[in-house]
């Protein structure tokens, strides 16, 4: 008989949560332990679960992950955080796997996790690999621009999107972050290692759920000596991702003439498509997934696979 782990979800009616939910709740080696509606905010009955599980999903406002984390203590229970509050926490490993042997081995030995954010996630995806690579140096000045869905914004957008009543101005996609100082900026730079914090440029359509984040690059910022620099990324990218949940691909375009890419790409799915655009002077660095996905509860559920030691793919919409 196979080994059933103890799973609590702290926060399973929050977007994220549901998710993660709908992709636990068939698998036969997870037991979900659910808290009484009249409880499941009470500190009492959420400690007990805590560390009474083997394996805690934070899917919470900051200051509430920061107050549930503190609430396991010293227990043994891991914990798989997908807010903001520890992803630049010392003692907490950083959920993106596919970044290097030393993120996965970190993943295998903590009992802290923190899931990367969704915006976050793409920008760290094109920008990690490079610098380790050395031909984009730490001090280069970067841009990027991601678009999403607005289920990102959780259940207040939600219900603001699907409202009878809501404004026109919905319609258009939005930009925001408008003063710079978007939260996932410090992880951006963080984990990647570069010291200028990057212009950043969120847009949130009328869309449910999907995400694309395109980083622009001049040739010309990148040590790549005398070949083409395009080339020199794309075959960075094919040797950094090669699995079934992240991979490169020559052509993520939809088909139509003079080349678009569709946020909604991988909508519904936990995989991250890579790609290189542009020409020889100017490059489009460019990562397509689902905000909801590999940018949130498909993330968790891949780290919550690495700590079971089974597939990593198990349980996720590829």
């Amino acid at each position: 008989m196979s080994v059933r782990y103890k799973v609590f979800i702290d926060g399973r009616e929050g977007t994220t949560g549901l998710r993660i939910f709908d992709r636990l709740k068939d698998r036969d080696d997870i037991e979900l332990m659910i808290l009484p509606e009249n409880v499941r905010k009470d500190p009492a009955a959420r400690q007990e679960a805590i560390t009474e599980s083997d394996f805690t999903f934070l899917c919470l406002p900051d200051a509430a992950a920061t107050e549930a984390a503190e609430l396991a203590g010293d227990a043994d229970t891991v914990i798989i955080d997908t807010s903001t509050a520890h992803r630049t926490s010392a003692g907490w490993a950083y959920g993106f796997p596919e970044l290097s042997e030393e993120h996965l081995q970190s993943i295998r030995e903590s009992r802290r996790i923190a899931v990367p954010g969704c915006h976050a996630g793409g920008f760290i995806a094109l920008v990690y690999p490079l610098v380790k690579a050395g031909i984009l140096p730490k001090d280069a000045f970067l841009s990027c621009f991601s678009i999403t869905g607005y289920s990102g914004g959780g259940k207040k957008m939600i219900a603001e999107y699907g409202s009878e009543e809501r404004s026109g101005l919905l319609d258009a996609p939005r930009q925001y972050a408008l003063t710079q100082t978007h939260k996932h900026l410090k992880e951006m730079k963080y984990v990647t290692g570069i010291e200028r914090t990057p212009l950043f440029s969120p847009i949130v359509a009328d869309f449910y759920s999907g995400m694309e984040v395109t980083v622009p690059l001049y040739a010309e910022q990148l040590s790549t000596g005398s070949g083409s620099a395009a080339d020199a990324v794309k075959k960075i990218y094919k040797e950094a991702y090669g699995s079934e949940i992240v991979y490169y691909e020559d052509d993520i375009t939809d088909g139509k003439a003079g080349g678009f890419i569709s946020a909604l790409g991988l909508a519904g799915r936990d995989s991250m498509r890579i790609c290189v655009c542009g020409n020889d002077d100017r490059l489009l660095l460019i990562a397509q997934y689902d905000n909801l996905g590999k940018g949130a509860s498909g993330a968790a559920v891949e780290c919550l696979n690495i700590k079971m030691g089974v597939s990593l793919k198990k349980g996720l919409e590829l």
